[in-house]
């Protein structure tokens, strides 16, 4: 017989295997691929590979910042409680905020290419018909709200068959493209250089869509209170989950390059990887990636859907939003009110797209807005990182590196990028990323007249939070009954 965390959710449901495996499908491999290769090639050329390599080097001080916090701090809030405690509550609250907002967003812009993908599947016409593309891409929506609602164990077990199928595809074509000998281009080192970028402003928009790439591995922060050793599980999951992403964007992005035109590109929009597909394997290869991408997407969907509302739990338990969101579904252990909350604003948000002209420009711009609240949330966690490790930094030259320096870094760059970019961002995009941030000033005003504690935090110190974990001995974070805590988690 199991029971519950003192906080509500269910903990060792994850291990470290199953960590990795929601770190890479939160980056969602075939989806980002496909919604964002043209995106990206429109904003930089052929510099794509570029972009990605340039933005993975900040990113994994990002990654390195939030494993050193989830070691002094296990929070559902990730960000939202280590910022707060470390930076100021109010811009704690933004972070957990931009996260929140940009996944209910990413709800649409997720969904829009799995229903227009697997409508591609039955009648290839069909796909360009955004409400219907709206209406079955509600379906999968709605399908992974049950899934992440009947609990962690039914989350695991549905993500490693999607992630598990969609790794096999991707990695056989990849081997495929090696192989293939059509070139549209030649291949030329010079697409990982600096000099294609078409100045600050230019590289900064190629960097801002990069981190979309990458965007998700944060989901194992947003499990920490779920996952076997966490204080050591969600740092090491996240980081081999981006280096191998990181693989594979590269991969993908090279190859499309290489085997199709400047003109095939743009005009596949979304459905590049289906092109991509079609010239490796002529009448097969197409479809297949397009089943990775449905399968990715809808992975990604899980997992974001773990983050958004593990978040507003958080949120909830720290009446920082309504109570109700901090709210425990009793059998399943999950924050139900938070899943029916972001159910109800994505499906509203569905019945707007629906109305939109088409699934290429809704991506566009969501990628973009997205790519803001991305940059806003990881650039305060960097600097959440330096503050809290200050007084162990300079102990060891490996402290300051990877505790100080590249961090920093990779906050510094997130930040700038956010600033450079507002010049070159459409304004429909410019108004859901800054609106949407701007929006949630009115709860945080709210709720800190109210007098949330979370307001009057303990501050976070990692030589007071190490010592105090090695003094308490191993890790017990909740209560057992029963004879035996039979764990669900898989583990190394």
């Amino acid at each position: 017989m199991r029971t519950t965390h003192s906080r509500g959710l269910q903990p060792n449901v994850l291990g470290t295997f199953d960590t990795i495996v929601m770190a890479v499908a939160g980056s969602a491999p075939a989806y980002s691929l496909a919604a964002t290769t043209a995106v990206l090639f429109g904003a930089v050329g052929f510099a794509g590979p570029a972009a990605l390599l340039y933005c993975a080097i900040p990113m994994l001080g990002i990654v390195l910042a939030y494993a050193r916090l989830g070691r002094i701090d296990v929070n559902a809030g990730a960000g939202y409680s280590w910022v707060g405690r470390t930076l100021h509550p109010f811009l704690g609250f933004l972070s957990g905020w931009a996260l929140v907002f940009a996944a209910t967003v990413f709800m649409v812009a997720g969904s829009l290419p799995a229903g227009s993908l697997t409508l591609s599947l039955i009648d290839p016409d069909l796909a360009d018909n955004t409400p219907l593309a709206a209406a079955v891409g509600a379906g999968w929506f709605l399908m992974m709200l049950l899934v992440v609602l009947g609990g962690a164990r039914l989350t695991v077990r549905a993500q490693l068959v999607m992630s598990g199928v969609e790794m096999i595809i991707l990695i056989g074509f990849v081997l495929a493209a090696v192989l293939h000998r059509g070139r549209a281009t030649a291949f030329d080192w010079s697409w990982f250089g600096l000099a294609q970028f078409d100045g600050p402003q230019g590289f900064a928009a190629g960097a801002l869509i990069a981190a979309f790439y990458y965007w998700g591995w944060d989901v194992t922060s947003n499990l920490s209170e779920e996952t076997r050793n966490s204080r050591r599980t969600a740092g090491l999951a996240a980081l081999v989950g981006v280096g191998f992403v990181f693989v594979l964007f590269e991969a993908f992005t090279v190859a499309v390059n290489v085997l199709l035109t400047a003109e095939e590109i743009r005009t596949a929009g979304p459905n590049v990887l289906a092109v991509l597909g079609q010239e490796i394997w002529p009448g097969v290869g197409g479809k297949l990636l397009v089943v990775a991408v449905v399968l990715s997407t809808v992975a990604t969907l899980e997992t974001t859907l773990l983050q958004v509302t593990r978040s507003l739990f958080a949120m909830g338990r720290d009446r920082t939003l309504p109570a109700a969101l901090g709210t425990v579904h009793r059998r399943w252990n999950t924050p139900w009110v938070a899943i029916a909350t972001v159910g109800a604003a994505a499906l509203l948000m569905f019945v707007a797209a629906a109305t939109a002209e088409s699934v290429q420009r809704i991506l566009s711009d969501a990628v973009a807005a997205i790519g803001l609240q991305i940059a806003f949330y990881y650039g305060l966690a960097g600097i959440a990182a330096v503050v809290a490790y200050k007084s162990l930094l300079l102990r060891s030259v490996r402290n300051f590196v990877l505790g100080g320096l590249w961090p920093l870094l990779g906050s510094g760059f997130m930040l700038w990028c956010f600033v450079e970019s507002l010049g070159e961002l459409s304004t429909t995009a410019l108004t859901i990323g800054l609106g949407g941030l701007l929006l949630g000033v009115v709860p945080l005003l709210v709720y800190w007249r109210k007098g949330s504690d979370y307001y009057r935090p303990a501050r976070l110190d990692a030589v007071r939070a190490l010592a105090a974990n090695e003094a308490s001995g191993p890790a017990t974070p909740h209560a057992r009954t029963g004879t035996h805590d039979k764990s669900y988690a898989t583990d190394f």
